[in-house]
């Protein structure tokens, strides 16, 4: 029997749970922090509450994709609508760089060319406090889900590997969260304590500027999953593995994989044969080799396994 080799997926789903709990968090936060603009007027307090509201809509999106990419195949998608998953995460890219960087470096702009002092910033400390705690309550719950799946990678590894878009943007957009919501806190403090409002406005600049870093990290990641990655090297370890042990496999020529989204793996491999099976025990092989790679390696929906005859490489082949 073959190793197993678990799939990222959770047993609960994929991140949903902690892109529900990011979104009611993410929707109170914003409204407060609208309130709290209108009375003390600070610009980081704005800056903040679009942040809130980009978030919230990303994760709308990243609820409808998960929706969208359990539809059944169909004649157009054949291999499904797993990638759908993928881009919805790449367009949160996208509105958190201009709802939420581009509009917070506008404001800082619009402030540093005419500043005025805040109102009550009491109330806007108050604020961002509770809107730290609900955040990091938020996190905490991405935290939770994500673990299992982590191992011993860091979390920086984690997120440049999994194939899971919904958990990276989740993780990625608390600590900005988290991180930008410290920043405005201290501006505000700053401002209220001197009296100089560039402090709030200095707050606001670092909190686009922290947003726009986010946003490429996660554009760039997104892309990379879109354009379609390989297997884990574990995952890739396990199917050659399991084809060595298949009686009447000689060996692996070529293998090539291809995630087409999250859980849906395409394996695609050149085998060779041994040469005194016939035609109909070489296709028992065959059969008996998806089988056993599908048990091993559990998000390898598709696969092609073809009878390869030794010959020499071509030019331009990448043997395995």
């Amino acid at each position: 029997m073959p190793e197993q080799v678990e799939s990222e997926a959770p047993a609960g789903g994929h991140g949903t749970k902690a892109v529900i709990a990011a979104l009611l968090a993410n929707l109170g936060i914003a409204v407060a922090k609208f309130i709290g603009f209108v009375l003390t007027g600070a610009s980081s307090m704005l800056a903040e509450a679009f942040h809130s509201v980009a978030d919230s809509g990303n994760q709308a999106m990243l609820l409808v994709g998960g929706r969208l990419a359990r539809r059944e195949p169909d004649a157009e998608h054949q291999f499904g609508h797993g990638s759908v998953r993928y881009f919805a995460a790449f367009l949160v890219a996208v509105v958190l760089f201009t709802l939420g960087s581009l509009f917070s470096l506008y404001q800082g702009w619009q402030k540093l060319r005419h500043p005025h002092e805040l109102e009550t910033p009491s109330v806007a400390l108050a604020i961002l406090v509770v809107a730290l705690v609900l955040e990091g309550l938020s996190l905490r719950t991405a935290v939770r889900e994500a673990n299992p799946l982590r191992g011993d990678q860091s979390w920086w590894s984690f997120i440049r590997t999994t194939k899971k878009p919904e958990l990276a943007v989740v993780l990625l957009e608390d600590t900005a969260a988290e991180l930008g919501l410290s920043l405005a806190f201290v501006g505000v403090g700053l401002a209220a304590l001197t009296g100089d409002p560039l402090f709030d406005t200095l707050g606001t600049l670092a909190i686009g500027a922290l947003l726009a870093v986010v946003a490429v990290v996660l554009g760039i990641e997104m892309y990379s999953l879109l354009v379609g990655e390989a297997a884990s090297p574990q995952e890739q370890a396990a199917i050659r593995r399991t084809l060595a042990s298949i009686p009447g496999i000689a060996r692996l020529v070529r293998l090539r994989t291809m995630h087409l989204g999250p859980d849906e793996l395409l394996v695609v491999g050149s085998i060779q044969m041994d040469r005194q099976l016939s035609a109909s025990e070489a296709a028992r092989v065959i059969d008996q080799a998806q089988a056993r790679l599908r048990e091993a390696v559990p998000s390898a929906r598709i696969i092609y396994l073809e009878p390869d005859l030794p010959t020499t490489p071509r030019s331009g082949v990448i043997n395995p």
